[in-house]
């Protein structure tokens, strides 16, 4: 028999936080280990129970769960995040996406949905709601179309692991036109690392995995 999945909950409404969790514990294979009213206490958790998926808010005191998403990452690399918000605002997803989450889904969602989506994060998938899924494609279609083609050569040269040298020279520019490409294309896709593009490109098809 596989082991239930462990789930911490995080949120600051005590209602939102029992009534999740009380629904959840009817599913067999979801194991609620512990639940958490701002994330710094919930990482506090997540460091002794080792969680399988954490599912938090965005919107709470303290730090916010975008912010403590870093933190979740550094501490529990492992654990998979799963974003539980009101808000489908293109600036909270694709941020909570950019900083490690999993997955995105709203409060307003059937509990069929979130169980949905705490087994596709546990099982190393990700998960967005509906309405989010729309929000996220557009934005990206968005960014796609914003990079010029020349952009977009440089981009599929750094997935694949090209130095500025190679791409320079598969291109047949200079390297410091490769590094003005680079910085242009981070701040068009609003990606700071070279890991983040590569995950961008995945993500949209321009390479394989």
């Amino acid at each position: 028999m596989t082991a239930p999945i462990k789930v911490l909950l995080i949120d600051n409404h005590p209602l939102v936080l029992d009534g999740l969790k009380a629904i959840l514990e009817t599913y067999d294979h979801i194991d609620v280990v512990g639940t958490a009213a701002n994330a710094l206490a919930g990482l506090s958790v997540a460091v002794e129970k080792r969680p399988a998926v954490v599912l938090m808010d965005i919107n709470m005191p303290q730090i916010n769960g975008i912010e403590a998403l870093e933190l979740f990452k550094e501490k529990l690399p492992s654990t998979r995040m799963l974003m539980l918000s009101m808000h489908d605002s293109r600036e909270y997803i694709s941020t909570s996406v950019m900083h490690g989450a999993s997955g995105y889904i709203l409060k307003d969602v059937a509990t069929d949905e979130i169980v949905a989506a705490i087994e596709a994060v546990a099982s190393g998938g990700t998960y967005f709601s509906s309405g989010v899924y729309d929000v996220l494609m557009e934005r990206n279609r968005d960014m796609a179309q914003a990079l010029t083609s020349r952009e977009q050569s440089v981009l599929l040269m750094i997935a694949g692991g090209k130095s500025n040298r190679d791409t320079a020279l598969t291109l047949e520019i200079s390297e410091r036109t490769v590094e003005t490409h680079r910085k242009n294309i981070k701040r068009k896709l609003g990606i700071a690392t070279t890991a983040g593009l590569t995950r961008y490109a995945i993500e949209n098809g321009l390479i394989e995995r």
